[in-house]
């Protein structure tokens, strides 16, 4: 049996793919087709289209993204996706829908189980963000876009700092870290958990300056004292030196949240790195065995396809 792909319509376009919705025939099964722009580059591919295939063709796991096929046409390289219709920043950005303790803790189960998965694996993630994080139609969250991927280095290797966007990215990327490990991942989902409880992003610096001020004022500024040997990285300054916040200010700002829930962000956003959690431990704290149990991913709160494409008309019709 011959198994094709149709290209029906254009979702998003960037300097170097375009993502298209289409059908993988004669299943009908709906999907989504990455068209990689090899003409745009001088040497050839895109390195990270590469990457995108091949830590894709190795991770296979529910809360992953998965890769159906990928093809050649005209030159360019096509990435069949499954056909996942929306993301979490939608969900969190709609103010329409409702958000339960149980939903939260589901999203960031789910979260967590498919971040466990690359990093057993030995593949850091490098750039998680609500809107990297795509939900099935049944409601399943999984992670996407692995362009930013790579495999755990070598004890020595040098890595770029220039990774993950900037309101998820851990300190020590921030302070210029030339090796870093898999918890820069977890550093993102703790400040994802905060958005999911707060409604709006937590750290939203303007640029990477503003970023520091902004981490720093909300979680406190490290020292060599709480972060041995911190002043020792490439772009550590003097900063201004401002306090932890106690634990009742964390009640205060988080006030939805239980004392599990910000035990287990305070572990995933702790400045020093070797003090981080892991997404082990972290997937066995007592946050996700507390009641409310996880609300099934069915019956989470989504936005429905029918107002989406609605929304969609209206600002193509604005332009």
């Amino acid at each position: 049996m011959t198994i094709s792909y149709t290209k029906e319509k254009k979702v998003g376009e960037g300097t170097y793919a375009v993502v298209y919705l289409g059908k993988q025939l004669p299943s009908e099964r709906n999907i989504a087709v990455k068209e990689i722009k090899v003409g745009t580059f001088k040497d050839g591919v895109d390195m990270s289209a590469i990457r995108e295939v091949k830590y894709l063709q190795e991770l296979k796991h529910q809360n992953v993204i998965e890769l159906v096929d990928v093809f050649d046409e005209e030159g360019n390289i096509n990435l069949v996706l499954e056909f996942l219709p929306m993301d979490l920043e939608i969900i969190i950005k709609d103010t329409s829908l409702l958000f339960q303790p149980g939903d939260v803790k589901s999203w960031m189960l789910m979260t967590l189980r498919g971040l466990h998965h690359c990093h057993r694996n030995f593949i850091l993630h490098r750039d998680l963000k609500p809107n990297n994080l795509l939900i099935s139609p049944d409601g399943e969250l999984k992670i996407a876009d692995f362009g930013l991927a790579r495999s755990l280095s070598q004890p020595n290797e040098r890595l770029t700092s220039n990774v993950v966007t900037r309101w998820y990215r851990a300190p020590e990327l921030l302070f210029g870290a030339r090796h870093y490990t898999e918890v820069i991942d977890v550093w993102a989902v703790g400040i994802i958990f905060a958005e999911l409880m707060l409604r709006t992003p937590y750290l939203p610096g303007k640029d990477d300056a503003d970023q520091l001020t902004v981490t720093f004022q909300a979680l406190g500024t490290p020292t060599d004292k709480t972060w041995p040997g911190v002043s020792t990285l490439p772009l550590y300054k003097s900063l201004h030196v401002y306090p932890e916040p106690s634990r009742a200010e964390l009640l205060n700002r988080f006030g939805a949240a239980s004392e599990e829930a910000l035990n287990l962000m305070i572990a995933m956003t702790r400045m020093d790195p070797n003090k981080r959690c892991s997404t082990e431990e972290a997937l066995t704290c007592k946050y996700f065995t507390e009641y409310p149990p996880p609300t099934k991913p069915i019956n989470l709160p989504m936005k429905t396809q029918k107002k989406r494409e609605s929304e969609e008309d209206y600002e193509s019709n604005k332009r």
